[in-house]
Protein backbone atom coordinates (compact mmCIF):
# COMPACT_ATOMS: atom_id res chain seq x y z
CA UNK A 1 0.00 0.00 0.00
CA UNK A 2 1.29 2.86 -1.34
CA UNK A 3 0.26 6.23 1.19
CA UNK A 4 -0.03 9.69 -0.14
CA UNK A 5 0.53 12.32 2.46
CA UNK A 6 -1.14 15.92 2.20
CA UNK A 7 -0.50 18.62 4.90
CA UNK A 8 -1.20 22.38 5.08
CA UNK A 9 -3.04 23.07 1.78
CA UNK A 10 -4.06 26.50 2.59
CA UNK A 11 -7.00 26.52 0.11
CA UNK A 12 -4.18 26.66 -2.89
CA UNK A 13 -6.03 24.71 -5.89
CA UNK A 14 -2.96 25.44 -7.71
CA UNK A 15 -0.42 23.53 -5.65
CA UNK A 16 -2.67 20.58 -5.10
CA UNK A 17 -3.40 20.09 -8.53
CA UNK A 18 0.15 20.07 -9.42
CA UNK A 19 1.10 17.44 -6.25
CA UNK A 20 -1.75 15.17 -7.46
CA UNK A 21 -0.64 15.41 -11.20
CA UNK A 22 2.97 14.34 -10.02
CA UNK A 23 1.63 11.70 -7.70
CA UNK A 24 -0.28 10.05 -9.95
CA UNK A 25 0.02 6.20 -10.50
CA UNK A 26 2.45 6.18 -7.27
CA UNK A 27 0.26 5.66 -4.59
CA UNK A 28 -2.92 3.60 -3.65
CA UNK A 29 -4.81 5.77 -0.98
CA UNK A 30 -4.09 9.56 0.12
CA UNK A 31 -4.84 11.15 3.45
CA UNK A 32 -4.35 14.68 4.62
CA UNK A 33 -3.03 16.22 7.90
CA UNK A 34 -5.27 19.08 7.64
CA UNK A 35 -5.28 22.72 7.53
CA UNK A 36 -7.18 22.40 4.04
CA UNK A 37 -8.40 25.87 4.58
CA UNK A 38 -7.02 29.23 5.41
CA UNK A 39 -4.18 32.14 3.70
CA UNK A 40 -5.09 30.80 0.15
CA UNK A 41 -8.09 31.80 -2.58
CA UNK A 42 -9.81 28.65 -3.35
CA UNK A 43 -10.93 27.12 0.20
CA UNK A 44 -14.41 25.64 -1.60
CA UNK A 45 -12.56 24.39 -4.77
CA UNK A 46 -9.72 22.80 -2.18
CA UNK A 47 -12.21 21.48 0.22
CA UNK A 48 -14.06 19.61 -2.38
CA UNK A 49 -11.37 18.24 -4.37
CA UNK A 50 -10.37 16.80 -0.31
CA UNK A 51 -13.38 15.32 0.21
CA UNK A 52 -12.73 13.56 -3.06
CA UNK A 53 -9.47 12.42 -2.86
CA UNK A 54 -8.08 11.76 0.75
CA UNK A 55 -9.27 8.45 1.96
CA UNK A 56 -8.77 9.89 5.47
CA UNK A 57 -8.65 13.74 6.97
CA UNK A 58 -8.28 15.55 10.05
CA UNK A 59 -8.53 18.73 11.00
CA UNK A 60 -5.87 21.50 11.65
CA UNK A 61 -6.36 24.91 13.02
CA UNK A 62 -7.26 26.94 10.60
CA UNK A 63 -10.05 24.49 9.57
CA UNK A 64 -11.24 24.95 13.41
CA UNK A 65 -11.41 28.66 12.94
CA UNK A 66 -12.92 28.88 9.55
CA UNK A 67 -15.62 26.17 10.64
CA UNK A 68 -16.22 28.66 13.88
CA UNK A 69 -14.95 25.77 16.40
CA UNK A 70 -12.46 27.63 17.36
CA UNK A 71 -11.50 31.22 18.83
CA UNK A 72 -8.98 33.25 16.60
CA UNK A 73 -8.08 35.63 19.32
CA UNK A 74 -4.49 33.99 19.26
CA UNK A 75 -4.36 34.44 15.20
CA UNK A 76 -2.26 37.66 14.05
CA UNK A 77 -4.42 40.23 12.15
CA UNK A 78 -3.07 38.44 8.62
CA UNK A 79 -4.26 35.15 9.77
CA UNK A 80 -7.24 36.46 11.08
CA UNK A 81 -8.39 38.22 7.99
CA UNK A 82 -7.77 35.39 5.67
CA UNK A 83 -10.21 33.10 8.26
CA UNK A 84 -12.85 36.03 8.24
CA UNK A 85 -12.93 35.88 4.17
CA UNK A 86 -12.68 32.30 4.16
CA UNK A 87 -15.56 31.45 5.73
CA UNK A 88 -17.61 33.97 3.37
CA UNK A 89 -16.53 31.83 0.28
CA UNK A 90 -17.46 28.82 1.92
CA UNK A 91 -21.19 26.60 1.99
CA UNK A 92 -22.77 26.04 5.26
CA UNK A 93 -22.08 22.31 4.10
CA UNK A 94 -18.68 22.71 3.30
CA UNK A 95 -18.21 24.25 6.61
CA UNK A 96 -20.60 21.62 8.31
CA UNK A 97 -17.78 19.40 6.71
CA UNK A 98 -14.63 21.07 8.09
CA UNK A 99 -16.32 21.24 11.87
CA UNK A 100 -17.06 17.43 11.64
CA UNK A 101 -13.27 16.23 10.36
CA UNK A 102 -11.76 14.24 13.37
CA UNK A 103 -9.35 15.57 15.58
CA UNK A 104 -5.84 13.68 15.17
CA UNK A 105 -4.12 11.00 16.56
CA UNK A 106 -6.12 9.15 13.94
CA UNK A 107 -4.93 5.79 12.50
CA UNK A 108 -5.20 5.14 9.23
CA UNK A 109 -3.63 2.89 6.53
CA UNK A 110 -1.19 1.43 8.72
CA UNK A 111 0.33 5.25 9.93
CA UNK A 112 -1.27 7.48 12.44
CA UNK A 113 -1.84 11.09 11.44
CA UNK A 114 -1.43 14.36 13.38
CA UNK A 115 -1.48 18.04 12.92
CA UNK A 116 0.64 19.20 15.29
CA UNK A 117 1.75 17.55 18.48
CA UNK A 118 0.80 13.95 19.42
CA UNK A 119 -0.28 15.20 22.59
CA UNK A 120 -1.58 18.76 21.39
CA UNK A 121 -3.00 19.13 17.79
CA UNK A 122 -2.55 23.09 17.87
CA UNK A 123 1.83 22.48 19.20
CA UNK A 124 4.31 23.41 16.49
CA UNK A 125 6.42 20.61 16.85
CA UNK A 126 10.09 22.15 15.86
CA UNK A 127 12.87 20.24 17.91
CA UNK A 128 13.47 16.72 19.45
CA UNK A 129 12.43 17.80 22.80
CA UNK A 130 8.43 18.63 21.49
CA UNK A 131 9.04 15.62 19.48
CA UNK A 132 9.84 12.55 21.96
CA UNK A 133 6.42 12.24 23.35
CA UNK A 134 5.08 11.75 20.23
CA UNK A 135 7.37 9.20 19.27
CA UNK A 136 7.22 7.35 22.41
CA UNK A 137 3.66 7.90 22.89
CA UNK A 138 2.34 6.63 18.97
CA UNK A 139 0.62 3.69 18.15
CA UNK A 140 2.44 3.14 15.39
CA UNK A 141 5.89 3.16 14.12
CA UNK A 142 5.28 5.83 11.52
CA UNK A 143 3.61 8.95 12.47
CA UNK A 144 2.87 11.82 10.29
CA UNK A 145 2.71 15.54 11.44
CA UNK A 146 1.71 18.90 9.94
CA UNK A 147 1.41 22.72 10.98
CA UNK A 148 5.07 23.39 11.09
CA UNK A 149 5.07 23.49 7.05
CA UNK A 150 8.85 22.40 7.37
CA UNK A 151 9.60 19.08 5.27
CA UNK A 152 11.82 16.57 7.92
CA UNK A 153 11.19 14.96 11.05
CA UNK A 154 12.71 12.45 13.70
CA UNK A 155 13.76 9.46 13.87
CA UNK A 156 14.24 7.45 17.68
CA UNK A 157 15.88 4.46 18.53
CA UNK A 158 17.50 2.74 21.69
CA UNK A 159 17.21 6.45 23.45
CA UNK A 160 18.74 8.24 20.51
CA UNK A 161 17.25 11.33 18.77
CA UNK A 162 17.80 12.02 15.35
CA UNK A 163 16.74 15.22 13.68
CA UNK A 164 16.22 13.94 10.04
CA UNK A 165 16.88 16.64 7.06
CA UNK A 166 14.75 14.82 4.38
CA UNK A 167 14.19 17.27 1.69
CA UNK A 168 15.04 17.33 -2.22
CA UNK A 169 17.44 19.69 -3.14
CA UNK A 170 16.47 22.35 -5.82
CA UNK A 171 17.33 20.60 -9.12
CA UNK A 172 15.36 17.13 -7.60
CA UNK A 173 11.94 16.10 -7.42
CA UNK A 174 12.42 13.90 -4.38
CA UNK A 175 14.52 12.99 -1.87
CA UNK A 176 13.96 8.88 -0.31
CA UNK A 177 13.84 7.85 3.41
CA UNK A 178 15.06 4.24 4.18
CA UNK A 179 12.35 3.39 7.21
CA UNK A 180 15.06 0.96 9.47
CA UNK A 181 13.63 -1.73 11.54
CA UNK A 182 12.30 -1.16 14.95
CA UNK A 183 13.07 2.86 14.57
CA UNK A 184 10.47 5.19 15.26
CA UNK A 185 9.54 7.95 13.03
CA UNK A 186 7.32 11.31 13.50
CA UNK A 187 8.04 12.41 9.90
CA UNK A 188 6.36 15.83 8.26
CA UNK A 189 5.66 15.83 4.46
CA UNK A 190 6.28 19.54 4.41
CA UNK A 191 2.97 22.23 3.00
CA UNK A 192 1.71 22.21 -0.31
CA UNK A 193 -0.20 25.31 -0.44
CA UNK A 194 2.25 27.76 2.08
CA UNK A 195 5.96 26.13 2.03
CA UNK A 196 7.88 27.92 4.66
CA UNK A 197 10.99 26.18 5.04
CA UNK A 198 12.83 28.28 2.33
CA UNK A 199 11.53 26.04 -1.07
CA UNK A 200 8.61 27.58 -2.53
CA UNK A 201 7.60 24.34 -4.30
CA UNK A 202 4.20 21.89 -3.12
CA UNK A 203 5.56 19.84 -0.63
CA UNK A 204 4.26 16.13 -0.11
CA UNK A 205 5.09 12.74 0.65
CA UNK A 206 4.46 9.02 -0.40
CA UNK A 207 5.12 6.44 2.03
CA UNK A 208 5.46 2.47 0.69
CA UNK A 209 6.37 0.89 3.98
CA UNK A 210 6.21 -2.50 2.94
CA UNK A 211 9.15 -1.88 1.00
CA UNK A 212 10.20 0.22 3.86
CA UNK A 213 10.53 3.65 1.88
CA UNK A 214 9.38 7.27 2.15
CA UNK A 215 9.67 9.83 -0.40
CA UNK A 216 9.65 13.41 0.16
CA UNK A 217 8.46 15.73 -3.04
CA UNK A 218 8.39 19.14 -3.86
CA UNK A 219 6.60 19.95 -7.53
CA UNK A 220 6.86 23.65 -8.67
CA UNK A 221 3.18 25.75 -9.55
CA UNK A 222 2.28 28.93 -11.28
CA UNK A 223 2.40 31.03 -8.23
CA UNK A 224 1.89 33.70 -9.90
CA UNK A 225 -1.55 32.60 -10.50
CA UNK A 226 -2.52 32.11 -6.99
CA UNK A 227 -0.75 35.74 -6.27
CA UNK A 228 -3.18 37.02 -8.81
CA UNK A 229 -6.54 35.22 -7.34
CA UNK A 230 -5.49 36.30 -3.63
CA UNK A 231 -5.16 40.17 -4.68
CA UNK A 232 -8.56 39.86 -6.61
CA UNK A 233 -9.83 38.76 -3.20
CA UNK A 234 -8.31 41.27 -1.23
CA UNK A 235 -5.85 39.02 0.70
CA UNK A 236 -3.28 40.19 2.78
CA UNK A 237 -0.27 40.86 1.37
CA UNK A 238 2.40 39.39 3.00
CA UNK A 239 0.38 36.04 2.30
CA UNK A 240 0.92 37.06 -1.54
CA UNK A 241 4.56 37.56 -1.47
CA UNK A 242 5.08 34.91 1.06
CA UNK A 243 4.29 32.05 -1.43
CA UNK A 244 7.26 33.12 -4.23
CA UNK A 245 9.78 32.59 -1.23
CA UNK A 246 8.59 29.48 1.07
CA UNK A 247 9.03 31.17 3.85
Amino acid sequence: MRILILSDIHANLTALEAALTKAAGRYDAAVCLGDIVGYGPDPAEVSEKIRKVAKSSIRGNHDKAVAGIMSTEDFNPVAKAAVDWTRSQMSPEQLKWLAELPQGPKESEGIVLVHGAFQDEDEYVFTPAQALEGLLDSSASVTFFGHTHHQGGFAYLDNNLEVLQIRPRANESFAPLRIEPNKRYLLNPGSIGQPRDADPRAAFAVADLENQVVEFWRVPYEIAKVQSRMRSAGLPEPLIQRLEFGR
